[in-house]
């Protein structure tokens, strides 16, 4: 039974203990600033304000979550900014928003195997490369972002490259390498979401996904603020997840067709509600 990697973005030392003892699997500090305002202006994205100290403060609490660290898209500061990042003590550094196949040779062979290197695909650029990017040796992971990447196809609901069939394509381009790969993120199971974080989660598994981030409806901790309550919250959250998992892991075929067209209808149904709003 395959597991989806949890992946949560706090740079709250009392969030990030939480988060990993009720099974996150990888702490992730946001470092990437650069252009991210301009990309994501108007939406209710997470945007944050994390530094390098973070990485100092976090990384010495965590036993069993790896310590995840998206940098800025690469440019003439990368150099140091990884060797900083490196230094502070990432497990795992993240390059976001890359296009070229000369920008991920560069970060591969500036990270030099100290640590992992983990691509976020979000970009047309980076579709369209991915094919030359793949031939590359020093790629461990490969996660693909919905929020930028829906922009970038001036689609107006990030879970539309679902039913497009465009998430699908990508994975089919990665999955014979052996490269792990995950996409998206989710909410807190029962939320209301439609399509709902159940049929999401049965699309990883249809798809070969390996990991997945909780998403910021999963626990608003800037809102909720009591610890117990986000205890409880990440307890009963994730053993939801675990659940779903066991289901999705008895799909047949035919299950995952139809609920593969669950989704497609709950897209099309929010985009209708979108656009009756408009």
């Amino acid at each position: 039974m395959s597991i989806l990697r949890l992946m949560y973005i706090t740079n709250n030392p009392d969030v990030a203990l939480i988060a990993e003892k009720n099974g996150v699997n990888r702490i992730w500090i946001d470092l990437e600033t650069e252009g991210k305002e301009e990309r994501q202006k108007g939406l209710n994205t997470v945007k944050s304000r994390h530094c390098i100290d973070d990485i100092k403060i976090i990384k010495p609490l965590l036993t069993t979550a790896e310590l995840l660290v998206r940098i800025n898209p690469w440019s003439e500061r990368s150099q140091k900014e990884i060797d900083s990042v490196i230094a502070a003590g990432a497990d795992v550094i993240m390059l976001p928003m890359w296009r070229k196949v000369e920008e991920v040779q560069n970060f591969i062979k500036t990270v030099g195997g100290r640590c992992k290197t983990l691509l976020l695909l979000e970009t047309i650029g980076a579709e369209h490369n991915l094919e030359k990017v793949l031939r590359l040796h020093g790629i461990d992971e490969i996660h693909i972002g919905l929020n930028d990447l829906h922009l970038e196809y001036k689609l107006p609901y990030m879970f539309e490259l679902l039913s497009n069939g465009k998430i699908e394509e990508i994975c089919n381009k990665i999955k014979p390498t052996g490269i792990p790969y995950g996409f998206g993120g989710i909410g807190m199971i029962g939320g209301g979401f439609i399509p709902s974080p159940e049929e999401i989660i049965n699309e990883h598994f249809r798809l070969g996904s390996t990991a997945i981030i909780l998403s910021r409806s999963f626990c608003n901790y800037e809102k909720i603020r009591n610890l117990e309550e986000i205890n409880k919250r990440f307890s009963d959250g994730i053993k939801a997840v675990r659940e779903q998992e066991k289901i999705a892991s008895h799909f047949t075929q035919e299950d995952f067709l139809k609920n593969k067209e669950i989704v497609c209808k709950g897209v099309e149904k929010t985009l209708e509600l979108m656009r009756n709003k408009s």
